[in-house]
């Protein structure tokens, strides 16, 4: 095998790796978004109130790695208003919210990308 084809086949991977991770990235972003409004619902949060709170749970998000900052926001939030949620419940619910998020951001990328998931 030439070098050339190796640094080909080298960018390649890298480039769907990236491409995955940025997929990935976009699915968890909308999964905490589609949260923030289950969330937002169940505190009674409607119309621009719901939005807000759902893009607080979104950056929420951004303090540490994995979802330990967003199970922590919410069940705070929820616990705030006098609404007990076992944390079991929650990450199910973020489980069932997971695979919508998935669903939603394949069905809107490009036919002309590659689909990782």
């Amino acid at each position: 095998m030439s070098n050339g084809s190796f640094d080909d086949r080298k960018k390649g991977f890298e480039a769907k790796f990236h491409h995955d991770q940025e997929t990935q990235f976009k699915i968890t972003a909308r999964r905490n978004k589609l949260l923030g409004h289950w969330v937002a619902g169940q505190m009674g949060l409607t119309g621009d109130d719901a939005e807000a709170y759902s893009k607080e749970v979104v950056t929420s998000d951004f303090e540490e790695t994995g979802d330990a900052d967003v199970v922590r926001k919410v069940l705070g939030d929820l616990a705030d208003k006098g609404i007990t949620l076992e944390e079991k419940a929650l990450r199910r619910e973020m489980e069932r919210l997971m695979a919508i998020a998935r669903d939603e951001i394949i069905s809107e990328a490009r036919p002309d990308e590659p689909q990782a998931f």
